[in-house]
């Protein structure tokens, strides 16, 4: 999947001295997940149903 014109979004727990932060961004029926720190890095695939239930289980 080409993510190279892919608006990324950082974590709203990303911190100005670094930490560990994810940036994610959505394409058609599709999550993706990468380290902000090392954006040229893997990136992660998700459905968006996966991706969704991450988080329900994230917000318990």
């Amino acid at each position: 999947m080409d993510l190279t014109k892919a608006v990324w979004r950082k974590s709203s727990y990303t911190t100005s001295n670094g930490g560990e932060c994810v940036e994610v961004t959505s394409v058609p029926g599709t999550v993706a997940v990468r380290d902000s720190k090392n954006p040229e890095g893997p990136k992660l695939l998700v459905s968006r149903r996966a991706f969704a239930a991450l988080l329900a289980e994230l917000k318990q």
